[in-house]
């Protein structure tokens, strides 16, 4: 019988804080909150990108293979798709793509602003990569907020603290705001099977069983069992007023090649995709 089974705890496994290259114009300033070349680590998550950009930077382009769930911290994000889709998302909104067999789309500034963007870049395995393309735009006043004593969760996917998120993605994941005052402590439920991290957006933050502090920036993953079957607890504290990301998902494990803007389990996949994009298959330029 496990019905004593204590609740997995989890630890913090490495942290480091983002690096940013001061691009100039259009493209302002980026870093990599996961880097790319340590995707091993981090599956189902392939690289997460910290973007300030003005009107100009991520035109029309292609994808394949994966999901990207793209996080507005400031400015107006356009999101334009070569399927008719439009729309305008604002600080605090989240949108959603299944790139799956050929996404073509836009991501620009509106107007003359300055925006500020996550970009987290979600696997898909195998038997998906040939889903259909589709978009979700999570609005802010459409995600369940969870007061508890010192903050309040936001929850964009996944079950959390008995609410559902509205993110819908392909694989199970979870994504949520975490907003902790200074001295006050939440623990954080996530299932014990799930790959996590945490980004800090501000404050500072004592995390996991080891009581690792960080700051605004920082990054951190946490330990996890990937054959476990229950739930977990990712202990928070404020150190700070302070406001978190924490994102979880089950590991694919999956031979994965992340290529310019496709992702998928081989370099032939990699070519093929090259060549049905300017074979025209992925349809007309968004526009």
């Amino acid at each position: 019988m496990n019905e004593n089974k204590a609740i997995f705890q989890r630890a913090v496994k490495d942290h480091w804080y983002v690096n940013y290259q001061q691009n100039g114009y259009p493209h302002v300033q980026q870093g990599f909150v996961l880097h790319p070349e340590r995707l091993k680590e981090f599956d189902p998550f392939i690289l997460m990108a910290d973007d300030w950009f003005k009107r100009g930077t991520f035109s029309d382009h292609p994808h394949r293979g994966f999901q990207t769930i793209t996080y507005v911290i400031d400015g107006r994000l356009e999101h334009i798709d070569n399927a008719g889709g439009h729309s305008i998302l604002d600080a605090g909104d989240v949108q959603y793509m299944n790139a799956g067999w050929a996404a073509r789309h836009a991501e620009e500034a509106v107007d003359d602003d300055l925006i500020h963007t996550l970009q987290l870049w979600l696997n898909l395995p195998k038997e998906l990569k040939n889903t259909k393309t589709t978009y979700q735009d999570i609005r802010l006043e459409d995600v369940p907020h969870v007061p508890f004593d010192g903050g309040v969760v936001k929850v964009y996917s996944g079950d959390i603290e008995g609410v559902k998120g509205p993110l819908d993605s392909m694989v199970p994941i979870t994504m949520s705001e975490i907003n902790v005052a200074a001295g006050a402590t939440y623990i954080h439920r996530i299932p014990e099977n799930h790959n996590a991290f945490l980004y800090v957006l501000s404050g500072e933050v004592e995390l996991g069983t080891n009581e690792i502090a960080l700051g605004k920036t920082g990054v951190a993953t946490f330990t996890y069992n990937e054959s476990g079957q229950q739930g977990s607890e990712l202990v928070i504290k404020g150190n700070q007023r302070s406001k978190v990301l924490v994102y979880s998902g089950v590991p694919i494990n999956e031979e994965v090649v992340a290529y310019g803007p496709f992702v998928m389990n081989t370099m032939d996949e990699i070519r093929q995709a090259y060549r049905d994009f300017n074979a025209g298959k992925f349809g007309p330029p968004a526009e």
